[in-house]
This record gives C-alpha cells, structure tokens and sequence, in this order.
C-alpha cells in the first residue's frame, strides 16, 4: 500500500525562519546613542508643550481656547508617529527629494499672495486650507536645510569660487526668503536666514568667504527694520528701560518678566498661572515660556533649557561621527534652527531682545510649527541610523568612504 507523505510545516531553521529572523532583526537593530537621545528629548518636549499649552488655554472659557489645545493634541499625535515613520527612510532618499521638497515648499508659501492668504497681526503668513489654517514658511526651513546640504556636499571642493558659490545657492536663497518677506515676516526671515549661515558653516566654507553673507544679512535686517514703522517702535521700546505696561509696545514682555519673577524657584504650581487670565495675551505661543516659568519656576526653565542643550549635543555628536558631508550640513543647519529660535524665543520673553514674533520650539501652540519641528527631528533620527554603535570597530553603516578631516576651504 502507498502511503502518501503530507507536506511539513517549514521549520523554524529553514529558509522562511532565518528571513523572518533577519526582518525582525533589523526592525530591532540597535541604534547609536545619538538616536536615543535625539528621539526622548522630542517626545518629552512635544508633549510637555501640548500640556502647558493646555495650561496656558485653561484660562478661557470659551469653545475657541478647548479647539486650540486639541488641535495642538491632535498635531503632536500625528507628529510624533509620523517622526519615527520617517526615521526608517535611508538618506539617499533625501538627497533625491531634496529639490522636490523646495519647490513644494516654495509653491505652498506662495499660495499667501492669493486669496486664501490671511493678514493678522501686521503679516501675511497664514494660509486658510478650509478644514485648517497653515504656516507654509515653517516648512521652509526643513527645506531649506535639505536643499542647501544637498548642494553645497556637491559642489564642496567648488566653493572657494565665487561663481560656483554664486550660483545656484544665492538666486535660490534670495528667492525662499523673498517669498517670507513678501508676507512682512522678518522673524521667519532672519531664521531662515540662520539656517543658510549654520549649512554654510558645516560645509566647511572659509571664514573670509562665511564672513560676506553675514555682513549681507545683517545690513539686510537693518534696512528691512529700518523701512517699517512698527519695527523701529519695537526696536525703539527694547533699547527704553523706561518703557512699561503703559506702553503697548512693552506690555507683553513686561507681564512675562512679572509671570517668571511670579514663579520663583518650584513655581506656583501647574495650571495655577495668574498671568494667564488675561494679563498675556500670547500666553501659548510667543510667550509660552513665561507660563512655564511662573507655573513649574526657574527650575522648569532650567529644565526646558538643558532638553534643547541634550539636543544640541547629541545632533553635534552626530555630526562629528559620521563621514557623509550632506548629513553634517543638514543636521548643523537643522539644529542652528531649533536650537537658535529657541533662544530667540526665551530672549525676547526675558526682554534681552525685541520682539519678533518667532515661536518657542515644541512648546509653542501651532500646529504647522510642531508638525514642521517633529519632521525635522525625524529626519535627524534617520541621519543617526547610519551611525556605528559605541565601541563598534569600523565606519559607520553606508558609509562608502573613509573619514576625512573637515577642513575650511582655501
């Protein structure tokens, strides 16, 4: 009698176990340190500034306050996911994308000039999408960066050339902040602004060369203060030790300087800010740090301050570890934008500067600037998973050449 043999399930040794054993092992590959760090300090801050924007919204007891701090929820819950989604794309993928992602970004800011441009405040930098409002210019800097680390690693033996410096980086550069401009948002500008100088800097351009864009920008800033009204009175206001809340143009940084003096060391407590009630009007965006410094005291500013310093120090460990010139570029450029508005930020709160209207990092309410911030992050962690592990022997994974010393171009 023939007896007929049933087919076996495949065993766990067998070709389908070891490929379902190198798939999830590279799910589970351990990631360098710079990693860990980079993605613990954004999660804790993006979720830290929805709750003091939820602290800062309590206040009010209108529907508009409850809509504000859901939506800021609501963003930080696309963002983070979205942050760790783009963590997993390689970097040759940004390096395509790069010019993609300008001229999207450009086409989305223009669309400020049109009709569904909305003017508050004195600037056009808001677009009406229908179902939400959008700041275009915040993905503009990420644009930027990706854009300026892409060229400038092509054309890195070239730069001490002024026609191949010259061109396309100036026309390009000139045309991303007109666009910010146009909209009367100097702020955006002089980030943006920032983040050109910070690529240019990691790129390794000479000193002599790096010192003509600064001298440019800075005249430029000058003049555009200069041509406007409200910016001199501004100007005018911070450099007046006399100005007070009797004067409009110091009402809100004197409230915020009476907010942090409220607070003390440990703070009044959470929820329990009297400035909030009306005192400060921009208690959950450009002012949010006044909040956390009268609610959680000197203590949770110190603590908001070493997150952004843990940051810095793990996007410049990066930089100093990996042998690809595009990563240094974008992640120097990336984290002289986070890093910079921030302390522009808390400078303009400690009234140390005028006010310019540029958000506190993560922690300010705004959907389209944390969604914009958490982007950025995840393309630092994607940039991070190149690195080797401590102690790891050899260069860091993809790498394709052996390090080389950076050196500022002749």
């Amino acid at each position: 009698m023939a007896t007929t043999r049933l087919p076996q399930a495949p065993s766990g040794d067998g070709p389908r176990g070891l490929s379902a054993r190198v798939r999830l092992g590279r799910i589970f590959q351990p990631v360098a340190t710079e990693f860990v760090l980079i993605a613990a300090v954004s999660l804790f801050l993006a979720v830290f500034g929805w709750v003091m924007v939820l602290s800062a919204t309590s206040a009010g007891s209108g529907e508009k306050d409850l809509d504000t701090a859901l939506k800021q929820g609501l963003f930080a819950a696309v963002g983070i996911p979205l942050m760790f989604v783009l963590s997993r794309f390689p970097v040759v993928f940004w390096k395509r994308m790069a010019w993609p992602i300008l001229i999207i970004a450009v086409a989305f800011q223009m669309l400020i000039f049109t009709p569904m441009g909305i003017h508050a405040d004195g600037n056009t930098n808001w677009v009406n999408l229908g179902f939400m409002q959008a700041q275009p210019s915040e993905f503009l800097k990420l644009a930027t960066a990706l854009w300026l680390g892409f060229i400038l690693a092509r054309k890195h033996t070239l730069l001490n050339r002024w026609s191949h410096f010259f061109i396309p980086l100036v026309p390009v550069v000139v045309l991303v902040l007109a666009s910010v401009l146009g909209g009367d948002d100097l702020g955006t500008a002089m980030v943006i602004m920032m983040v050109v100088l910070g690529a240019l800097y990691f790129a390794g351009v000479k000193l002599r060369i790096l010192i003509v864009p600064v001298l440019l920008a800075g005249a430029g800033v000058a003049a555009l203060s200069i041509i406007k009204p409200d910016r001199i009175d501004r100007i005018t206001a911070f450099l007046d030790p006399t100005c007070g809340v009797d004067d409009r143009l110091c009402y809100q940084q004197v409230h915020g300087l009476w907010a942090l003096a409220n607070g003390g060391f440990f703070g009044v407590g959470l929820g329990n800010s009297t400035e909030k009630y009306g005192w400060l009007p921009a208690k959950e965006n450009d002012f949010i740090f006044a909040i956390v410094g009268e609610e959680l005291g000197l203590l949770g500013c110190i603590v908001v301050l070493v997150l952004f310093g843990i940051l810095t120090y793990a996007v410049i460990s990066m930089i100093r570890r990996t042998d690809d010139l595009f990563i240094r570029i974008v992640a120097g450029a990336v984290i002289v934008w986070i890093t910079g508005q921030a302390l522009v930020n808390i400078a303009v709160v400690l009234r140390l500067g005028p006010a310019l209207g540029v958000p506190l990092p993560f922690l300010s309410q705004g959907g389209t600037s944390l969604l914009s911030v958490l982007i950025a992050c995840g393309v630092l962690l994607s940039f991070a998973r190149t690195l080797p592990l401590r102690g790891e022997a050899g260069t860091p994974r993809n790498a394709r050449k052996p390090r080389t010393p950076v050196q500022r171009l002749d």
